[in-house]
């Protein structure tokens, strides 16, 4: 903060550095502005939708009865969804360039589905705008000289560690490849050892770092940025309060190109690549489109990219857009923090709603819990919800404690009381790594 005499003023927070990028990407002199924005991403789309149907045979049959041209972004409701079923049933026929132009394929987790993996395609030039992306995104918090740590993957070229290893470079940082948390105390030796300025991680496996009694004794570290998978707000507290740094969110997927939207240092929710993604929200039942500030699910569709477009992809997550100006002063939208999917939301009997933001917020509050499972099993007059808590070594945290804070949710609390929900907290202790993958909740019959 400043001080003028008495009184105290706040510092201005920053613009995002994405707004003169895309500006400049688009052809913008000077300060962005919607209507200019708009309109390069109406014509983009228009672009994109001739492209995707002259050389995409799925396209070419999945939008043969639509409009041949956007009139206006109205016009896009007529349009049919692409989801992950449609990938994975032939992923092949999204391509738009033949297999020789193809410079990196990303095979995704099925989460237990039959049938033909998803595969994400990428040429040289898409991967060159994800690698654009990661840099102006990566210039909001990090300065030339700085080291990060980078916990995703990165020993394959092309990988999302990789590209954000090339993006950091070009910034006059250095990126210190690790890869995912295997092992916990040699994780915190080599931050310690680097003197790393930074780390990009998965938000379990950071929580796991930050929560484990061997901590280093001097740490250089001055932000941390936690990416793909969903960021409680417990974790970033638990995190900026061991490390006394500053967290900030991003948000993306493979099908997005790796990158969605980032925080900008209000922190308040991501600014989007509106240059390279046209983003929607729309009712999850019905399709049609989210009012402005309602909840929704979060719908895309690529600008530019030209190996594999995808044309409304579902993506499953649970989104908004915030109204008002983002307090950075920026003319791009602000896209409200994503806490769960809607496939990780189930209902008890009593038919309150439950889902994994809840357990995430409630759980990863409890200083000695570092990861979780939970799974709800249905029974004819009382459902079980089972918890499985991992915790840090000898941490002293009781079943108790657990069912405490659990029961301070008030849809647990209400179907505990009426007898139709149970609860089976079981822990383990020890220096358990979380897994890379995305975390579910959902309904089961035999666990």
């Amino acid at each position: 903060m400043f001080f003028l005499g008495e009184r105290i003023m706040k510092p201005i927070p920053e613009l995002t550095p994405l707004e003169p990028w895309i500006a400049h990407k688009i052809g913008i002199p000077g300060a962005l502005n919607r209507a200019a924005l708009e309109a390069y991403q109406l014509a983009a789309l228009r672009e994109t939708l001739t492209w995707a149907r002259e050389h995409s045979a799925f396209y070419r049959a999945h939008l043969a009865h639509t409009p041949a041209r956007l009139a206006g972004f109205e016009d896009l409701s007529a349009l049919p969804f692409t989801t992950a079923a449609d990938i994975r049933e032939d992923p092949l026929r999204f391509v738009c360039v033949s297999q020789g132009d193809i410079a990196r394929v990303v095979t995704l987790d099925t989460s237990g589905t039959t049938g033909q993996p998803k595969r994400i395609y990428f040429t040289a030039g898409d991967q060159a705008l994800t690698v654009d992306f990661f840099q102006v995104g990566m210039s909001t918090f990090t300065r030339s000289g700085d080291r990060v740590l980078i916990l995703l993957p990165c020993a394959r070229p092309g990988s999302v560690g990789d590209l954000l290893a090339t993006a950091l470079d070009r910034l006059g940082a250095e990126g210190i490849r690790r890869g995912p948390v295997r092992d916990v105390a040699e994780t915190l030796e080599i931050l310690a050892r680097t003197q790393a300025t930074g780390l990009v991680g998965i938000p379990a496996q950071v929580l796991a770092l930050a929560r484990n009694p061997a901590q280093p004794r001097k740490l250089a570290l001055r932000f941390a940025l936690l990416t793909t998978d969903h960021v409680p707000r417990s974790v970033v507290a638990a995190v900026e309060e061991a490390w006394d740094c500053t967290v900030y969110n991003h948000y993306g997927m493979t099908e997005m190109g790796l990158g969605g939207g980032v925080d900008c240092t209000v922190r308040r929710g991501y600014h989007l690549r509106e240059a390279d993604l046209f983003v929607e929200t729309v009712d999850p039942e019905s399709g049609a489109p989210a009012s402005p500030g309602e909840v929704g699910e979060i719908v895309f569709t690529t600008l530019t990219r030209q190996g594999m477009p995808l044309i409304r992809y579902r993506t499953g997550d649970v989104g908004r857009f915030l109204p008002g100006a983002c307090p950075c002063g920026t003319a791009l939208k602000t896209l409200a923090h994503v806490t769960h999917r809607f496939d990780n939301v189930v209902r008890l009997k009593e038919g309150g709603l439950l889902t994994l933001a809840d357990l995430d917020e409630t759980l990863f509050a409890l200083d000695a819990v570092c990861d979780f499972s939970a799974a709800l099993e249905r029974g004819e007059s009382e459902d079980t919800l089972h918890i499985r808590l991992a915790l840090q070594e000898a941490a002293p945290l009781s079943r108790t404690g657990a069912r405490r804070a659990l029961l301070a949710l008030s849809p647990i609390a209400q179907t505990v009381a009426t007898g139709v929900l149970r609860l089976d907290i079981t822990a383990i202790s020890g220096a358990h790594v979380p897994p890379p993958a995305k975390r579910a909740f959902g309904v089961t019959r035999n666990i």
